[in-house]
């Protein structure tokens, strides 16, 4: 019967031994995998010796719980307790990234037009990707988007203008949906009570971005922005066109230098100077500063406001179409 126990024990010991020194192997480990599962693919990947063997070790050290999913460096010769602790410590590989950073202020048209031009996406598969609800998964900001044919891009707005890095191989989808976490995401730095805020305004979290989008393609300077906003909260309670040069240039798709007459009688539900009320949706992903600045806009009794041309990309306010006109002439002479 010794002779039994004693031999079971030293064939388990043998089995517990390191492998000889051997070159490292990248094993991975996938998420949910169970320590019996791990146990039998390091015996695949010559890392130990036996995988049932191992399971029992780990089910008697009460270990393998804890082992995290990833892409490891093992080699043969690494002793029990290496390995679990590598396993346990998530030691992975770091996987290869690669960066691109999308502008405050750009389009879902611009947004694809630079990512193709990097190389990180095909252009026609981003945008068709971009109008299907398959991709959005399951973001919170996404659901206020409407049912409406007059939207021009479902999606625009909505893809946060920051600047991310990414697992090498991601796909357009990985790219579309990592970009909508992160509006919800920003969404939840704003200040504590914004969604009652928000809620006590009447409006969504779609007019939300929809306005902080004109803020974004109308203000440069930081602390106008909430005075814009006042603008635009005021001209809509009149009820009066908000007449932004900015929709014209997103109905137009290409944007020029120098709107013409004609240009703001272009036939569009986003021409802000043929229809009332809001556009009926975002014309470019906004800011966290621009989102703020539309959820908290400033008590004014402004209604008008010209850019100066003075190089300050500032702006000047007026509360009557009298005092606008001055602020014009004023702005044409450099003032």
């Amino acid at each position: 019967m010794g002779l039994v126990a004693g031999g079971t024990g030293f064939y388990i010991w043998s089995k517990l031994k390191p492998m000889p020194s051997g070159a490292v192997k990248e094993v991975t480990i996938s998420k949910g995998m169970s320590a019996n599962s791990v146990s039998r693919l390091l015996e695949e990947n010559g890392i130990i010796r036996s995988g049932v063997i191992f399971g029992y070790y780990l089910k008697l050290k009460d270990e393998g719980s804890r082992f995290q999913a990833g892409v490891y460096e093992l080699k043969p010769g690494m002793d029990n307790s290496e390995i679990i602790a590598k396993l346990n410590g998530g030691d992975t590989i770091a996987a290869e990234t690669f960066r691109f950073t999308i502008p405050e202020g750009y389009t879902l048209l611009q947004i694809a037009d630079k990512l193709a031009a990097e190389g990180i996406v095909d252009r026609n598969k981003f945008l068709e990707l971009a109008e299907s609800k398959t991709a959005w998964g399951d973001v919170e900001a996404v659901r206020s988007i409407p049912e409406s044919d007059k939207l021009h891009k479902r999606l625009e707005g909505y893809l946060f203008p920051e600047t991310y890095e990414m697992k090498t191989g991601s796909t357009e989808q990985d790219i579309i949906l990592r970009m909508l976490k992160e509006t919800d995401r920003k969404l939840g730095l704003l200040p504590d009570g914004w969604q009652d805020t928000l809620e006590e305004s009447g409006r969504s979290i779609h007019e939300l971005l929809t306005i902080a989008s004109l803020i974004e393609r109308e203000v440069v300077v930081d602390e106008e922005r909430s005075l814009v906003s006042g603008v635009i909260y005021n001209r809509l309670k009149l009820p009066m066109r908000l007449q932004i040069d900015a929709t014209i240039q997103y109905a137009l798709d290409v944007p020029k230098q120098v709107l013409t007459h004609a240009d703001l009688k272009v036939d569009s539900p986003y021409n802000s100077y043929e229809n009332d009320g809001l556009p009926p949706g975002p014309i470019a992903s906004p800011s966290l500063a621009s989102i703020e600045a539309a959820l908290y806009p400033a008590e004014t009794d402004y209604l008008f406001y010209v850019t100066k041309k003075d190089g300050s990309q500032t702006h000047l306010f007026a509360k009557t179409f009298k005092e606008h006109q001055r602020n014009i002439e004023a702005s044409n002479n450099g003032q």
